[in-house]
């Protein structure tokens, strides 16, 4: 039934204006409840915005520490050698290639001898060095804005291990904290060999490693983003249910922050001093992450199989030192062997150069004779023409 205004305002039936307003609430219940019907279909998100990764933190920064950020931005090697680079395989083989180790400074580069308080190695500040090409090419990535499917052919590369390496990093440095254990979960057992140390010497696993980026802080005189303390108790929690699930042990990297029962010796004094002591180790768990290099291990029991985990471990690290001592010696020899050859060189350069100056000498020395004849026979010539002369003049006179 349709009315006019007309209709309604100006009639003065009652029961007709009833109906009119019934009809009318019946009309706006029914666009009301469309309105709040969810849609049945909602748009699906394309393969490019799965793909797409999001990133957590300082976007101009990756999260660097300044000192390190300004030194990979003024580096020759950055700004020369990697901004030829444009693509995501080509920085991959640079990675293959250059990186031999994953600190942030090359070995011997830095001093922080004497250094105390803010100006300490380990918060990166003080005095700067020559930044090393993992950083660079960790930086390089992270211009590249890379995509999800990209980090996951980093993670799972199986040419070198510091590719996989800077792919873990990447993801430590640029990812929201309560994606990192998703991210690093399924490679937390991992048995890849690497030396993250500048000029060797300290060898992890892969997994040893992301464990260790999970629960400390401290990478080599530099620090990682800070973990909050609630994503970085799931992250201990989820440790410890993985470690039980595999029947494994990772006493090697998680530490304890916990506030245990006081040592020995220490007892709190009097009841205000333990209620002083309680309110301590309260903030001292809230704020543990900053120490957690300095607490021994809450994980006490150990797997059947750890020492010939260990034995192994130790076997490879022996057949790596082997490979170095053996590379190192090759290395001598072929350094030998070019001073040699340059010794070699610069004898026969030196003899030529001899061989050179004596002929330029014998040239001169024919020159000068071939001008003294010439001079001589000159004169020879022009004394024999003077006696002719005189000997004509003679003739005629007589």
């Amino acid at each position: 039934m349709e009315y006019d205004n007309e209709t309604i305002y100006g009639s003065t039936d009652v029961p007709e204006q009833q109906q009119y307003q019934e009809h009318f609430q019946q009309q706006h219940q029914q666009s009301s409840q469309q309105a709040q019907q969810p849609q049945a279909h909602p748009p699906k998100k394309s393969a490019k915005q799965n793909n797409a990764l999001p990133l957590w933190g300082n976007e101009s920064s990756m999260n660097l520490n300044p000192l390190i950020l300004a030194n990979i931005q003024g580096s020759s090697y950055f700004k020369v050698s990697l901004f030829k680079l444009k693509t995501y395989h080509e920085v991959v083989d640079e990675i293959y290639y250059q990186v031999k180790h994953l600190e942030p400074w090359e070995r011997g580069s830095r001093k922080t001898a004497g250094q105390t308080g803010m100006c300490g190695g380990v918060r990166g500040v003080g005095a700067g060095g020559i930044v090393s090409t993992a950083f660079c090419l960790l930086y390089k990535l992270y211009t590249l804005r890379l995509t999800r499917k990209q980090v996951n052919g980093l993670l799972t590369h199986g040419d070198s291990p510091y590719i996989r390496a800077l792919g873990f990093m990447y993801l430590r440095y640029t990812q929201p904290p309560g994606d990192l254990f998703d991210w690093y979960e399924p490679y937390l057992l991992d048995e890849e060999v690497i030396d993250v140390k500048a000029g060797g010497g300290q060898v992890l696993t892969i997994g040893h490693m992301i464990r260790q980026w999970l629960t400390k802080l401290d990478w080599f005189s530099t620090l990682f983003p800070r973990i909050p303390v609630p994503i970085q108790k799931q992250i201990d929690a989820k440790l410890e249910q993985y470690a039980r699930e595999n029947n494994v042990s990772f006493a090697d990297t998680q530490p304890d922050r916990g506030g245990g029962a006081p040592a020995s010796g220490k007892q709190a004094r009097g009841g205000a001093a333990s209620g002083s002591s309680g309110e301590k180790s309260t903030k001292r768990e809230m704020f543990d992450h900053c120490d957690r290099d300095a607490r021994p291990s809450r994980y006490d029991r150990f797997e059947e199989d750890f020492p010939q985990r260990r034995d192994h471990r130790e076997r490879d690290h022996k057949e790596y030192r082997d490979r170095d001592r053996d590379r190192d010696r090759d290395r001598t020899r072929e350094r030998e062997r070019d001073r040699e050859r340059d010794r070699e060189r610069d004898k026969d350069r030196h003899r030529e150069r001899h061989r050179e100056r004596d002929r330029d000498r014998s040239r001169d020395y024919e020159r000068k004779d071939r001008i003294r004849n010439d001079r001589r026979s000159r004169s020879h010539e022009r004394h024999d023409n003077r006696e002719r002369r005189e000997y004509d003049r003679d003739r005629r006179k007589r």
